[in-house]
């Protein structure tokens, strides 16, 4: 048997990490490192202020600035960030949404700066506006004129950059929210038709280009460690993308109904536990992507087997490169067709996937689109629903989690043990210098440019006009990225999307009877009804955690108050103060704990409020938590503390041993 190679290899995927902290220097470092190392892609993480509109001294930003991204204030900081990379020859992504305009403004002067055509500029700004009301929390404007902003940056990179990806259909947090297989491709593929149907309709591209923008169109996705589900999945993506442009859109061209999409694998499954098994599920995640050929990711990039533990590092973030690139290159993979072609079991799964899909889409459709599935809160409450029936089927047992609930006996890891925890950490020094920064760059510039460039930016803003050009001039000219923000905030207005707590119904778990009857016990005696604070300070938008405490307290028989995300300490006081609540519990999962919650403590105590106990959850390491402790915090969960009807047990004795002291 011969055992020649054939004659074409398939081209591999892009690889990508997907990486930012601190500065744009310490970024543009990284990033030429990990293209020294063969990655073939960037793929930008901002941080907080930067995705949700404001600049490094802005008091929302507080405690946020660097840490899960990189912060851009301005052109001087994009500059930075790609120094001595070829724009023109790289393919770049940016996880950017409701800033994206901004940030593509950005990105494309200082490209006009390096002397690129535009015209071949590649990459992908996210720009899906819609998950993010549903899971991942930077939003700022309604949604009227989020998608309005969203369409504003496909009409314009169809003219301007057409080898970009103007918007990434994003279902990846969808998934990280607790979502089924069905809901990541119905909620997404209506995503994506609420947005065609509003480009369409505008008129923003002449109809017989409307085919050349819809093939532009491409999808993040999250695969998760169900491997055949996951690879069924792709396929049924695949073919029902085909189908909608076909049936719904008139494409008649193939190529312009080509499901083009990238992947970052599923960091919701890492696990804080035992986290050297997290490098086998980002391996067998992966496989979910690249293994079927006709549904093969364009793009991949994997999270690093410590995300649960904190920021990754280097060496770690080459670790996950080196995975694809022994994949890629190691293996035969890229010299066959499709291997699942023609198989009565998988056409079985995947013909299942796309019934059930179509279906959710109809009754989307019915509600008149994804934006109404969102501002009525169906969809949110769906995910919260979804995530709770997860968290109880791990709570109970039954859905297994290797060394959370089942093998938990475990020598302590190596790869956790060396001096920095095995993280990254980002130096508290970086905000105050990037404040400092921000103020020396606006004294630097010509305020009467930058006053002209607002103006017109606020009145392409009210008259409807392409918001695109005016954001370059002003980019150009030094606006920075608050004062956009402040700008179309001030024409837009804010927004705060449903919570899907109130109406969500949740799947029992662990033993609420006995609960219960402590929350009813302690309420006795109280007086009233325990009260719980479930808040949310600072920017981060990831509220999944903060839901299912919210939803289980109030299954144990507690007042809840929880009123969503983006909240400043002040807010949360004062809050805890006029409702009068027994205990507050926050959550952060940026890894701006020890400010926002010394913020918060801080206040509490100036405000003779310091009696009312405080527990925080989030991704802490153990010496942040013991200084939380010394704050005076009572409690600390992690990742680890899965069992939230244990959590729920807790506050009721903190609470009833506060008040026994009070007493």
């Amino acid at each position: 048997m011969s055992d020649a190679k054939p004659e074409r290899r398939d081209r591999p995927w892009i690889f990508r990490t997907y990486a930012g902290h601190s500065t744009a220097a310490e970024s543009n470092k990284l990033y030429r490192g990990n293209l020294a190392k063969g990655q073939t892609g960037l793929s930008v993480a901002f941080d907080l202020p930067t995705q949700t509109g404001y600049d490094p001294d802005d008091l929302l930003a507080r405690g946020e600035v660097g840490k899960v991204g990189v912060p851009v204030a301005h052109l001087g900081d994009m500059r930075t960030l790609f120094n001595d990379i070829p724009l023109e020859r790289m393919n770049t992504s940016m996880t950017i949404n409701a800033t994206a305009p901004w940030l593509l403004s950005l990105y494309a002067a200082a490209a006009d700066e390096q002397g690129a055509d535009r015209k071949l500029l590649s990459g992908t700004t996210q720009n899906d506006i819609i998950k993010e009301y549903l899971s991942r929390g930077t939003y700022v404007f309604p949604p009227a004129p989020s998608l309005r902003l969203t369409t504003d940056v496909i009409a314009w990179t169809y003219s301007e950059m057409p080898k970009w990806n103007p918007m990434n259909v994003c279902s990846y947090h969808l998934q990280e929210a607790g979502a089924t297989p069905v809901q990541e491709l119905s909620f997404a593929l209506a995503t994506a038709i609420a947005i065609l149907d509003g480009l369409k309709a505008n008129g923003a591209i002449p109809a017989e280009d409307f085919p050349k923008a819809v093939g532009r169109i491409s999808f993040f996705v999250n695969a998760g460690m169900r491997f055949v589900t996951e690879m069924c999945k792709m396929r049924a993506f695949t073919e029902l993308w085909d189908e909608i442009c076909r049936e719904r859109y008139g494409v008649e061209d193939e190529r312009y109904r080509r499901f083009r999409y990238g992947v970052q694998v599923n960091s919701l499954g890492l696990t804080e536990q035992q986290p050297e098994n997290n490098v086998y599920r980002i391996l067998i995640e992966m496989l979910a992507v690249v293994l079927s050929k006709n549904a093969r990711a364009r793009a991949v990039q994997l999270p690093a087997w410590n995300e649960a533990l904190g920021l990754p590092r280097p060496f770690d973030q080459q670790w996950s490169l080196r995975m694809q690139q022994i994949v890629a290159y190691e293996t035969d993979l890229l010299e066959y067709a499709d291997i699942f072609d023609g198989s009565a079991e998988i056409t079985r799964k995947v013909e299942a996937l796309k019934d059930e899909a179509r279906d959710e889409l109809a009754r989307i459709d019915a509600m008149g689109g994804a934006v109404a599935a969102v501002e009525s809160s169906y969809m949110k409450r769906k995910l919260v629903e979804a995530n709770s029936s997860r968290l109880a089927g791990i709570e109970t047992g039954d859905q297994v989690v290797v060394g959370v609930n089942k093998y938990i006996e475990s020598e302590p890891s190596p790869l956790a043990a060396g001096e920095d925890g095995g993280i990254l950490t980002v130096p508290e020094h970086v905000e105050g210098e990037a404040i400092e920064k921000v103020k020396a760059w606006r004294e630097a510039r010509d305020q009467s440019a930058v006053d002209a460039a607002l103006a017109d930016l606020k009145s392409a803003a009210s008259e409807g006009r392409n918001i695109m050009e005016p954001s370059i001039a002003a980019a150009k000219a030094g606006v920075t990225t608050g004062e956009w923000g402040r700008t179309l905030r001030e024409i837009f207005g804010e927004y705060r999307a449903p919570t899907g707590v109130g109406q969500s119904v949740s799947d029992d778990a662990g033993d609420l009877a006995a609960v219960r009857t402590d929350v009813d016990t302690l309420s006795k005696a109280l007086g009233r009804r325990l009260k719980f604070l479930v808040g949310k300070p600072g920017l981060d938008g990831h509220s999944n955690g903060a839901e299912q405490i919210a939803v289980r307290a109030r299954d144990c028989g507690m007042e809840v108050v929880y009123e969503g995300i983006r909240l400043t300490p002040a807010q949360i006081v004062n809050t805890a103060i006029e409702e009068d609540v027994h205990v507050i519990g926050l959550s952060i999962l940026s890894g701006s704990h020890l400010a926002l919650v010394r913020d918060v403590m801080d206040r509490l105590r100036a405000s003779g409020a310091d009696d009312i106990p405080v527990v925080v959850g989030g991704i802490i390491p153990d010496e942040d938590s013991a200084q939380l402790k010394a704050m005076g915090v009572a409690a600390v969960y992690t990742p680890k503390d899965f069992q939230l009807t244990d959590i729920m047990g807790d506050v009721v004795k903190i609470v009833s041993a506060r008040a026994d002291k009070a007493a």
